[in-house]
């Protein structure tokens, strides 16, 4: 039986500590430069988390800085199998509300400046070509355990749903958030694009519930997206997040994942 190992990126409003009931702080080093920050070790529940803020704890690194390569890499060295994150997004559905929790499955790629594979050919990276498989670039298993914990808390809970990840760091305009909605987009963010694509390059299971903040900006006598807003909306529901996460944990903890992760190995030509 694989041991059960999980990596929780926290997003905007969830840089919490008090996720663990122990901590210890360490860096950690990668081919690829430093983590967006010191990695958090502790136990959820007697089970092995590792945390880490995807902006840094004091959110001062912007969508496209992100090191998502060292994030994820960084994971991995520590042993994670799992990672669970957490995400802001605007809702570009009327019947997901702010407030609302989304399970994402799917993703549209719009970004434009990020590296989204470790096997780049660079000196003291991993060598070969990957050419890796995404129809399904989210662990269903993962997500429908997100899903569950939602529905058994009492939160609303979309089960499913396909984000849409622009560059940023500033918001669409309207034409464009009309756009995402024509494409069948359910909500948007910044950050779920390289994230999960790396994470299913190393071979862990990665699932993300996604928290709808606001309507973007397609939805006619409603406020424009703000910061303030966004930031008010995440931060009001931080804790049902944290306890999204910390029921599932335990759910997936509760598990033989062995035969799971060794799909996820990768081909390399």
């Amino acid at each position: 039986m694989t041991p059960v190992k999980i990596g929780i990126i926290g997003g905007s409003g969830l840089n919490n500590p008090d996720l663990f009931e122990v901590t210890s702080e360490s860096p950690q080093d990668t081919p690829y430069g430093p983590p967006s920050d010191i990695l958090r070790e502790g136990l959820i529940g007697g089970v092995p988390c590792v945390l880490l803020a995807r902006h840094g704890r004091k959110h001062t690194i912007m969508p496209t800085k992100v090191n998502y390569r060292a994030n994820l890499w960084a994971l991995k060295e520590r042993g994670c199998t799992h990672v669970l994150v957490s995400t802001a997004c605007g809702s570009l559905q009327e019947n997901i509300h702010p407030g609302d929790f989304v399970i994402l499955d799917q993703f549209i790629d719009r970004t434009t400046k990020r590296s989204q594979t470790f096997y780049d050919g660079e000196e003291g990276h991993p060598p070969g070509i990957l050419h890796l498989p995404m129809g399904t670039p989210f662990c269903s298993d993962t997500t429908t355990h997100l899903k569950e914990c939602c529905e058994a808390l009492g939160y609303t809970v979309h089960p499913t749903g396909t984000v849409v990840t622009i560059e940023g760091p500033r918001f669409s305009s309207k034409a464009e958030s009309r756009m995402f909605r024509q494409w069948g987009a359910d909500v948007i963010n910044m950050t779920t694009v390289p994230e999960v694509v790396l994470a299913r390059e190393l071979g862990m299971c990665y699932a993300a519930i996604a928290m709808a903040t606001d309507y973007d900006s397609w939805r006619e006598g409603h406020e424009a997206v703000t910061v303030e807003a966004v930031m008010a909306t995440f931060r009001s529901n931080a804790e049902k997040a944290i306890n999204v996460l910390k029921m599932a944990v335990a759910k997936i903890a509760a598990e033989d994942w062995s035969q799971r992760i060794s799909a996820l190995k990768v081909w390399l030509i």
